[in-house]
């Protein structure tokens, strides 16, 4: 993925990836899912698939959301274009340099900031949700809200989590799905229970956005 990166990096450099995202229409739904929480001042901890990142960035930029970041080659373009849209950055991932990682967003938290993190980042596979990604919400207490994106037309990278780019005009649908709380004395079976309810979760509405987007552009019976 590093090349995919390395050319993504130099169009957002010369701004043409905010250029072609700025061509799209957003639907979100479920925004009270996470307002809610907004308006009572308590921070919120976004999940999403690692794939789904870039559309993300630009309907959230300049929220001054915290995001986890890995430390492989990769994540350094990613922190880039991240902070230049507004973005906080902490390194690590919840398999490697995790506690370092985990540490940081705790503070983050405690200063008021929402989080971010890619539960099936930073290699993958694709769609799988890892329980370490709940560490933060059990150390905090914040809620978990996760979210599904779907959007048509976009391109597919051959990367490991399939990254969405959506194309000139397309329309973006962000789907806030209801909150979920870790308890702080969750157990590891708690937590690996969790995680493959959130996956499934997720899957299940990506899924939904991408057959209601290729029913609305195609729909059964409509005129040729």
């Amino acid at each position: 993925m590093s090349g995919a990166w390395s050319s993504l990096e130099a169009l957002a450099g010369a701004g043409l990836v905010s250029g072609l995202l700025a061509t799209t229409r957003v639907e979100r739904i479920g925004t009270e899912n996470f307002t809610y929480f907004r308006r009572r001042g308590t921070p919120v901890i976004f999940v999403f698939w690692h794939g789904n990142l870039l559309p993300l960035v630009h309907y959230h930029r300049n929220e001054r959301i915290v995001v986890l970041v890995s430390e492989h080659a990769d994540g350094e373009r990613i922190a880039r274009i991240l902070a230049h849209r507004g973005f906080g950055t902490v390194r690590g991932s919840s398999t490697r340099g995790g506690v370092r990682g985990l540490r940081a967003l705790v503070r983050a938290a405690r200063a008021g900031r929402d989080l971010a993190l890619t539960p099936d980042g930073p290699r993958g596979p694709r769609g799988e949700f890892k329980p370490g990604a709940l560490a933060a919400a059990r150390m905090t207490g914040l809620p978990i809200i996760p979210l599904a994106v779907a959007a048509s037309p976009a391109w597919r990278l051959g990367s490991w989590d399939g990254f969405m780019i959506p194309k000139p005009f397309a329309e973006v649908r962000i789907e806030y799905l209801p909150p979920r709380l870790v308890g702080r004395d969750a157990h590891r079976e708690e937590l690996e229970a969790l995680a493959g309810a959130l996956g499934e979760e997720l899957n299940a509405a990506g899924a939904r956005l991408a057959a209601d987007q290729a029913h609305a552009t195609h729909p059964r019976g409509g005129a040729a």
